[in-house]
């Protein structure tokens, strides 16, 4: 994954980069791109794990072209919102849900509460859609490769590349050092405590739905919005079966699961972070924020 493949071109919006507090008052680096002309709707964009807000701008910035007032932030320990040291930092994959992307969505109701609010997931950022205890105050949640991340629902061989980085090189080299090294082929780096509890989730058969410890699965049932949910046929992650295990846990709604192959979008790969990519301007973006800006 390099930096030009997520370049897009320049959409008439205006970009601020911003802090934004989290529920415990910790600031998150994030971005708002409001368009030019009138605002019809409000959106936020949840990062993958271990993915900087950046990859998501050209997205934001045409979703902002098409009068949305749009978010992304980092979440603690990564990206912008990075202390200068992660040793010895504390956060866990539960603290991102419960702190960070609580206090987004509530930040974005505070300031546009006359405007539907859209929740776009990637990956992590669809599954926090469940864990955290405001999610009734999204209308929409488009959900991009969004899974119960287990191994067993990977396909192969990727499920084993993964099990064997997390398990055998990423586990240790975390106590090693303090921090997961995103050099070890994560990503970002992480905070040995969201790292630690994503690989416990990862090694679950059920991913975090085994985790008795997680009370915030209480809170899949509380979302009542339209959910929508794209799956890529050649993401060895985000499967089918990852993705509809994910969407099995909000039991209040029926989700829309969508599968959708790289032909469909003029495309040879999708995969796990492609949909963000703006050769799908004129496609699976096109499509996608139609869906978002639907009027219920």
């Amino acid at each position: 994954m390099t930096k030009a493949n997520f370049k897009a071109a320049t959409d008439d919006v205006f970009a601020d980069d911003i802090r934004l507090p989290a529920a415990d008052g910790f600031l998150l680096g994030a971005t708002l791109y409001l368009p030019r002309g009138a605002r019809s709707h409000a959106v936020l964009i949840n990062s993958a794990t271990a993915v900087p807000r950046r990859i998501y701008r050209g997205f934001a910035s045409y979703l902002a072209s098409r009068g949305c007032a749009v978010l992304t932030y980092d979440y603690r320990g990564t990206g912008d919102s990075r202390p200068k040291s992660l040793a010895g930092f504390q956060a866990t994959m539960a603290d991102w849900a419960a702190l960070d992307v609580s206090a987004a969505v509530d930040w974005m109701r505070a300031r546009y509460p006359a405007m539907p609010l859209g929740f776009v997931g990637h990956s992590f950022g669809g599954q926090a859609l469940g864990l955290i205890p405001n999610n009734a105050e999204v209308s929409r949640a488009l959900l991009v490769a969004a899974q119960a991340g287990t191994w067993r629902l990977m396909s192969s061989p990727e499920r084993y590349r993964v099990y064997a980085l997390l398990a055998c090189v990423g586990v240790p080299l975390t106590h090693a050092l303090g921090y997961a090294p995103g050099r070890v082929g994560l990503g970002l780096d992480l905070p040995k405590g969201v790292f630690l509890e994503w690989a416990r989730w990862v090694a679950s058969d059920r991913y975090f739905f085994d985790d008795s410890r997680l009370r915030a699965l209480a809170n899949f049932p509380r979302y009542r919005g339209a959910l929508r949910a794209l799956s890529f046929s050649d993401d060895p992650w985000a499967t089918e079966a990852a993705v509809e295990m994910l969407c099995a846990g909000f039991t209040s709604i029926r989700p829309d699961i969508h599968v959708i192959a790289p032909a469909e979008a003029g495309t040879r790969k999708i995969g796990h972070f492609g949909f963000f990519r703006p050769q799908h301007r004129d496609t699976l973006w096109r499509g996608a924020a139609e869906w978002i800006q639907k009027s219920d």
